[in-house]
């Protein structure tokens, strides 16, 4: 916006300096002209007398005078002798001044001036032409001068028009870094209402009023969740309870680890509905060991329902950008979806390569064309399970089919940028 502003301004200053200078240069060359030729004009009146009565010597010694000042003149006398002064020959001029017309004709390099004096004889004609460097004498420095003062004003308007771009500029530049701030989730970031055009002081009350208005629903909507999470604690409690009074010690394990997971995202989830500087879901993890017990937990149910599993792990330890919470309960999403999608008895595959890419796969009937969006579901679900596993991985989730039928779905995890 600032260096369009600057732009107008030159082009209008630059077209109202051409509509003023151009005319102006032309004026000066014109008056330039008529001076000089004004000049030449009074020279040969003031021999007109002595042409117009006395004899040729003096004549002569007269124009031989005005001669000698500069002047190249010429005097045809009505006898038709050789020409007095500069020795030219008679021009179409000349002879339309020697039926007693003065006037003044364009000729090549200067202009011509013919005078036409009676006498008893005849009609005598004095002539002179005024070189073109006369004609234009001063009016070379006379244009130099307005193309500097052009440039000069040309100048000024640029610096008054950044100047004044400077001062509506800055106030649009201090609400973007405003609404930038925003966006980074500082909902503290107020703009400072500017003093410039009532226009930018109505977008900086709007900005200060949407920062304010987001701050409050987010406020409403973390406590519903936090309020939502803690009434959760009481059937977890009683499911506790419950899972306590199992006979057999595996099945009374392997609900009570069900159990301690759901506790843990309730917990997460009250953690995250609480007001805090830093960003959700940051940490990392290794991404082998918490592979490896969820599987571990999905084996059971696999084996109950007649799923043949295959587990392929990295050697060694794969660290990621992901907490061990988020990144289980993106794997628990998956897996999730392979047993609520597929039929009993469909085999299903898990692996995590060194390059943090996590790949669940099964031969059922197939994900592939899905959009992964909050809410929308191809198979009938609400369509979060998706959703969580890709705002774990950061959006890097890739579903495609098998080609040998059922669903591939690869989670690509970030690289930790410190050890858990």
């Amino acid at each position: 916006m600032r260096r369009r502003l600057t732009l107008l301004v030159a082009a209008t200053t630059s077209l109202v300096l051409i509509a003023f200078l151009v005319p102006l240069a032309l004026l000066l060359r014109g008056v330039a002209e008529d001076r000089a030729t004004g000049r030449a004009t009074a020279d040969l009146q003031g021999i007109v007398p002595v042409v117009g009565t006395a004899d040729r010597a003096a004549i002569e010694l007269t124009v031989d005078r005005l001669t000698a000042s500069g002047r190249r003149v010429t005097v045809f006398l009505a006898d038709g002798g050789a020409p007095i002064g500069d020795p030219v020959p008679r021009t179409p001029a000349v002879d339309l001044a020697a039926t007693g017309t003065s006037l003044t004709a364009a000729l090549d390099g200067g202009r011509e001036i013919v005078i036409g004096v009676g006498r008893t004889d005849g009609t005598a004609v004095i002539r002179t032409v005024v070189p073109q460097a006369d004609l234009h004498a001063g009016v070379r420095r006379a244009w130099l001068v307005l193309a500097a003062l052009g440039l000069l004003l040309v100048v000024l308007g640029l610096l008054v028009a950044d100047r004044l771009a400077r001062s509506l500029v800055r106030p649009i530049d201090d609400l973007s870094q405003v609404s930038h701030r925003l966006a980074r989730a500082e909902l503290g970031a107020r703009a400072v209402v500017p003093a410039g055009p009532p226009e930018l002081r109505e977008v900086a009350g709007a900005l200060n009023h949407l920062a304010e208005r987001i701050q409050v629903l987010l406020r409403e909507e973390r406590e519903q969740v936090a309020d939502l999470s803690h009434r959760l604690r009481t059937p977890l409690t009683a499911l506790r309870l419950e899972v306590e009074s199992v006979r057999d010690a595996d099945e009374r394990t392997r609900v009570a680890a069900g159990v301690d997971a759901l506790e843990r995202a309730v917990t997460g989830l009250i953690r995250q509905a609480r007001w805090r500087s830093g960003p959700s879901g940051s940490g990392s993890c290794d991404a082998v060991e918490v592979v490896r017990d969820r599987v571990e937990f999905w084996s059971v149910l696999a084996e109950d329902t007649g799923r043949a599993l295959r587990l392929s792990l990295v050697g060694g330890p794969v660290l990621v950008g992901v907490a061990a919470d988020e990144l289980a309960a993106a794997l628990d999403a998956l897996l999730g979806n392979v047993f609520a999608h597929t039929p009993d008895g469909t085999p299903f595959a898990v692996s995590l390569s060194a390059d943090r890419v996590l790949v669940v796969s099964d031969e059922g009937p197939g994900l592939a064309g899905v959009a992964v969006s909050r809410g929308v579901s191809a198979g009938g679900g609400t369509g979060l399970g998706l959703d969580i596993a890709r705002r774990a991985a950061g959006g890097a989730l890739d579903i495609s089919d098998n080609p040998g039928g059922g669903a591939v779905v690869a989670l690509r995890l970030a690289a930790a940028l410190t050890r858990p």
